[in-house]
C-alpha cells in the first residue's frame, strides 16, 4: 500500500502510458479500475487508492493519452479518433490486469472525464464488469455539445489542433464559480479544500488547457452518449453515481440525476445515486470524503 508501483502501459496509439497498481497487503478480493478526469493524473489518486487496499481491494489505474509527465503535448489525444483511443486503452488496461486476476470481480470507476470515458466504455466492453461507478459525471444537451465541436473543429482548422485553446477551456468552464461567495482561485469548483485546491494548481501536470483537437475528441465522446446509444450497455451490471451538491459539472446534482434516469430509460435495473451536501466537484478530495469511500465500499462489497 502507499504510492503504488508505476509501469507502462502500450497504448493503442503506440505511445507509452504510465500506469500504477496499489496492492493490497493480502491476496486481493476485487480489482478496482480508475480513470481519471481532464487535466489531472494518477497519482492524485494515491489515498483512494490506499484506503481501497485496506479494505481488500487491487487498484489499477493509467495516465490518459496527453496527461502525465509521459505526455508530448498536454491535452492532445491523438491525430485522429483519440477519444476511441482513451476507450480502447482503458479496455487494453483491463485485460491485461484480469489476465492476472481472472477470478476476482472487476469494478470500473471513472471521474469527470474519465466518468464519459467509462460510459462509452460500457457500451462496447461492459460485460462482465461487477459494477461501475461514476464520479463527478453530468450531462450536456446535444446543441451545446454541437456548438462547442464546431467551435474546436474551427480552430483546429487555423492551425490550432495541437495548441493549447484557452478559449475553449474559458468557455467550456465559464460560471463554475458562479455559485460561490468570493472565490479565491479559478478553480474553486473542484474542492471546499483550499489546500486541495491549491496544490492542484501548483502542480505543472493539473490544469493545463486541452488542444483544440483534445476539446473536439472530448466533445466527440461525449455526443456518444445518447439515449439510444446506451442500450447497448449491459442490463443486469449495476451503476452507482455519486456527486457534490456543490458541483457545477454535475449541474448541482440535477445534472447527474438525469444520467441515472437516462441510464433507468435504457433498461438498467440497478442504478444508485449519491449526492453530497455542501461538496464540489472531487468527492475523493472533500472534507468529507472517507465518507464518501466508506460509502463506495460498502456499494462495491455489496456486489462481489
Amino acid at each position: 500500500m502507499g504510492k503504488g508501483v508505476q509501469s507502462e502501459l502500450m497504448s493503442v496509439t503506440g505511445q507509452r502510458l504510465l500506469q500504477k497498481t496499489w496492492s493490497p497487503e493480502g491476496p486481493p478480493k476485487a480489482v478496482l479500475q480508475l480513470i481519471h478526469g481532464m487535466a489531472e493524473h494518477m497519482d492524485r489518486y494515491d489515498a483512494t487508492a490506499a484506503c481501497m487496499n485496506k479494505a481488500g481491494y487491487l487498484v489499477v489505474g493509467h495516465n490518459h493519452l496527453g496527461h502525465g509527465p509521459a505526455a508530448t503535448i498536454p491535452g492532445f489525444f491523438a491525430g485522429q479518433n483519440g477519444w476511441d483511443a482513451l476507450v480502447a486503452d482503458t479496455h487494453t488496461l483491463r485485460v491485461e490486469t484480469m489476465a492476472k486476476y481472472p477470478d476476482l470481480p472487476y469494478f470500473l470507476l471513472g471521474h469527470s472525464m474519465g466518468s464519459f470515458v467509462a460510459r462509452c466504455y460500457c457500451q462496447k466492453h461492459e460485460k462482465g464488469l461487477a459494477g461501475v461507478i461514476l464520479s463527478g459525471t453530468g450531462y450536456y444537451d446535444p446543441l451545446t455539445l454541437g456548438l462547442a465541436k464546431f467551435i474546436a473543429a474551427i480552430q483546429g482548422l487555423c492551425g490550432g489542433a495541437k495548441k493549447p485553446s484557452r478559449f475553449l477551456q474559458t468557455i467550456s468552464s465559464a460560471g463554475y464559480n458562479k455559485r460561490y461567495e468570493n472565490p479565491r482561485t479559478a478553480f474553486d469548483w473542484l474542492s471546499t479544500v483550499h489546500d486541495i485546491v491549491d496544490t492542484y494548481m501548483a502542480d505543472p501536470l493539473c490544469g493545463f488547457p486541452f488542444t483544440a483537437r483534445g476539446y473536439y475528441d472530448m466533445f466527440t465522446g461525449i455526443s456518444q452518449l445518447s439515449p439510444k446509444a446506451l442500450s447497448a450497455m449491459e442490463k443486469d451490471i449495476p451503476i452507482y453515481l455519486f456527486s457534490g451538491e456543490l458541483d457545477p459539472v454535475g449541474k448541482y446534482g440535477a445534472g447527474v440525476r438525469k444520467v441515472a434516469e437516462q441510464l433507468q430509460s435504457a433498461g438498467i435495473s440497478d442504478v444508485s445515486v449519491r449526492i453530497y451536501p455542501n461538496s464540489r466537484h472531487e468527492m475523493f478530495n472533500e472534507k468529507d470524503r472517507e465518507t464518501v469511500w466508506r460509502d463506495l465500499l460498502g456499494w462495491m462489497d455489496a456486489r462481489c
